[in-house]
């Protein structure tokens, strides 16, 4: 056996012809050594393996030290100002469907093998106030499940995502009711901007017949028409949002899955499982990390190597958005969309935000983070009051009517949380859902 590399240990390869010459003569001389004199019942293989290893490990690590150095040099922050977009309030029309064009930071994105996104977005007066509406919409609906939660009404896992609400708006009004979002547990606002009614998701919350899953599966299941959940496992909601869009490809659709989790599931096997299966087969499928900056209670650079999610697939090109602002946000995905319906599969995107709650009700949130913390966020990177500030600033419309539509938003949720509140309980018999068919 002296002097013969066993290659099937090393997948066929000889090793010898792929080192360097100095490599190769420690190698093959602590083979013969070992083989001959030290080993003579062949575990030969097994011990070059570990010295192998050992090679390998030591000559990395200043590889690995140069990459850093590197990486630390580029590194550019993606902004997470709320208010950072630009608009000629001169050319606003007056009409409200009539279009004109804002300008995004030039901190707004950031890309991985990828051109990045028009820093200029086309939009209307209507649907930015839509965009208004729509997060003081979610806010007030998770405002009310916190209250309800801490009056002991809800019960079990509540995952609110306030402080959160510009990356399910933006996403919304960048996709069509023919595309697919599946997420984690941080859905309510999601299932919210899919179509699902106030009254359905806190009906859920509470258990009631009319909640939005019959009252049977609580605040991780909320599904509706083009919703896929509301998942409960961690990372188990990606491979599925690559499955639609496998389905979307299949059947010849120019629509795309948004497939989202956050950054303590970006280490899950199964998401990387589906960025193969992606890329594999070029699926029109927008993976997308929210990363608001804690898994549960562990701070992204304490659980995760590389903190640059967008990076993460690697042979899938990625894109870094400004997630506290809708419009970025916006932007990104329908270039993400573009990018994916021209068949060139899918994309990484992340999401730069923060949620001002805990990981859950049961979470304080200020165990791992201090309260000055929050509370800056609060104060200088909310995206409600930053695209509050755009509207006034561009004359989309005046601070007296964002107090109006402030109060009309507010009343119509507070209205079907009352209703939720009075609906009845189900029956205790899966009997309900066959009433509901």
């Amino acid at each position: 056996m002296a002097g013969r590399m066993n290659t099937d240990r090393f997948h066929g390869i000889n090793t010898y012809r792929e080192m360097d010459g100095e490599r190769e003569a420690l190698l093959r001389n602590f083979h013969e050594i070992s083989s001959a004199s030290l080993f003579p019942y062949n575990t030969f293989s097994t011990t070059t393996t570990m010295f192998s290893r050992a090679l390998k490990a030591r000559s990395a690590a200043p590889l690995r030290s140069n990459a850093i150095s590197r990486v630390a040099l580029a590194k550019r922050t993606v902004t997470t100002d709320a208010a950072s977009a630009h608009a000629d309030k001169d050319a606003v029309p007056q009409e409200d469907n009539k279009p004109f064009t804002i300008q995004l930071s030039d901190e707004s994105f950031e890309t991985y093998e990828l051109d990045p996104p028009s820093y200029t977005l086309d939009t209307t007066k209507k649907e930015l106030k839509q965009m208004y509406i729509d997060m003081v919409s979610m806010r007030r609906m998770e405002m009310a499940a916190d209250r309800l939660y801490k009056e002991k009404k809800i019960r079990g896992f509540c995952h609110l995502s306030t402080g959160q609400e510009a990356v399910a708006v933006g996403i919304e009004h960048s996709l069509t009711k023919e595309d697919d979002i599946i997420t984690a547990y941080r859905c309510h606002g999601f299932a919210l901007m899919r179509g699902a009614s106030v009254k359905s998701i806190i009906g859920e919350l509470l258990g009631r017949r009319e909640g939005i899953a019959y009252g049977k599966g609580g605040s991780m299941h909320m599904f509706t028409k083009g919703f896929y959940g509301g998942n409960g496992i961690v990372g188990a909601q990606v491979p599925v949002g690559a499955g639609l869009a496998f389905a979307h490809k299949y059947n010849g659709n120019k629509n795309v899955s948004v497939s989202l989790y956050g950054d303590g599931a970006s280490n899950q096997g199964q998401v990387f499982e589906a960025f193969n299966m992606a890329k594999l087969w070029d699926l029109p499928v927008l993976f997308g990390c929210e990363n608001n900056k804690y898994g549960m209670g562990t701070a992204a650079n304490r659980s995760s190597a590389l903190t640059d999610y967008y990076k993460r697939g690697q042979y899938i090109p990625g894109l870094k958005v400004n997630g506290m602002d809708a419009l970025a946000v916006k932007a990104a995905v329908k270039h993400a969309k573009e990018y994916a319906n021209a068949g060139n599969g899918p994309l990484v995107l992340e999401y730069v935000t923060y949620r001002y709650g805990g990981h859950s009700m049961s979470d304080p949130g200020t165990t791992y983070r201090t309260r000055e913390e929050i509370q800056r966020m609060r104060s200088t990177q909310d995206p409600i009051a930053g695209l509050k500030q755009k509207l006034i600033e561009w004359n989309v419309t005046t601070e007296d009517e964002l107090k109006a539509i402030d109060k009309e938003a507010r009343a119509k949720v507070d209205a079907e949380v009352k209703e939720a509140e009075e609906m009845p309980f189900p029956d205790a018999t899966p009997q309900i859902l066959k009433d509901k068919r």
